[in-house]
């Protein structure tokens, strides 16, 4: 069976998107996937081993400038490579018009997606054959899960949903991996970082223990930032800037990981690191870290990301390192 799957974006959203090929897998043996998706999270499917072919899109990018010339041959390939092959299921997880009505349309194949109560905007559902209802009141990985069921013919497992992408990066593990933490200090939105001191103070706590703590970063000023908090610390790397997989390895290699709120937690979750994550105006309960030793910690008044301590992580963190709080 030759499946498309219409799933473009966030980060978080594709790797919440995996547990369901690894059902679907399971259920179906001879089942293949390609896969639509956002060009800068293109390698993410490649990573699950139900996924045969990644076709980059480029909408964020193309919504720009969309009638330059560059553009519209870009979008005539990415149609010509769409529409290279027909699909015995297109499964639109995405929920929106401008993905059902720039992608899911143009698929060669019998469209299923939500209904339009339960997709993210009612009206993409007009462009699917088969539309299911899809419970809101649970995590968007289960969400998922149930679609695809639904989709493809089996009754979704009641088993907690499995990324299959850890294996990829464990085969060939970091030359330091469990000598480290990674510390995930950025994040798109103002309200939803964590004060500078505060990690600061964390950097210290852990200074004890004798563990390396590395600093991704991704645009410069999440490197400016990175350098501030490893100023005159001697146990903390700010690392070079890395490609996803890149980052992925890092994390698949760390003995725990602390977090905001941002796409990267997601992936850390999907590689079964102890992760604890930051929370202020984002509930975790339906979109929060999903999987193994993931622990959510939110502000109490859901704003003031200030109000969770170090000491309120370091404490978090410490069963996670075999120890005890500091």
């Amino acid at each position: 069976m030759k499946v498309l799957i219409v799933k473009t974006s966030s980060m978080g959203d594709v790797l919440h998107t995996l547990p369901a090929l690894t059902d679907a897998m399971r259920e179906i043996p001879d089942i293949r996937f390609d896969w639509v998706v956002e060009e800068n999270f293109a390698q993410i499917p490649g990573w699950h081993p139900a996924v045969d072919r990644v076709l980059p899109v480029a909408i964020r990018r193309w919504r720009k400038h969309w009638f330059g010339s560059q553009q519209r041959e870009e979008r005539v390939a990415f149609k010509r490579a769409l529409q290279a092959r027909e699909y015995d299921v297109v499964i639109d997880a995405q929920g929106l018009i401008k993905s059902a009505a720039l992608v899911t349309r143009l698929a060669k194949g019998i469209k299923h997606g939500q209904d339009s109560r339960s997709a993210r905007e009612p009206f993409a559902s007009w462009w699917y054959d088969k539309r299911h209802e899809i419970d809101k009141r649970q995590h968007a990985v289960e969400r998922t899960r149930e679609l695809f069921a639904k989709s493809l013919g089996y009754e979704k497992p009641q088993t907690q949903g499995d990324y299959a992408i850890a294996s990829h990066f464990l085969a060939h593990p970091p030359a330091d991996a469990g000598r480290y933490l990674v510390f995930l200090h950025a994040t798109t939105r103002d309200n939803k970082h964590w004060p500078e001191s505060h990690w600061r103070e964390l950097i210290t706590l852990i200074e004890p223990t004798g563990l390396r703590i590395k600093l991704p970063w991704g645009a410069e000023h999440e490197h400016q930032r990175a350098q501030r908090l490893a100023a005159g610390f001697d146990h903390v790397d700010v690392l070079p800037k890395l490609t996803l997989e890149q980052v992925a390895q890092t994390l698949a290699g760390a003995k725990a990981v602390v977090s905001v709120d941002t796409g990267l937690s997601h992936l850390t979750a999907a590689l079964d690191r102890p992760n604890i994550t930051l929370y202020g105006p984002t509930d975790p309960g339906l979109i929060g870290g999903y999987g193994l030793n993931q622990q959510a910690l939110r502000a109490p008044d859901s704003t003031d990301m200030a109000a969770i301590t170090p000491d309120n992580v370091n404490a978090a963190l410490q069963p996670m390192l075999g120890t005890e709080p500091q």
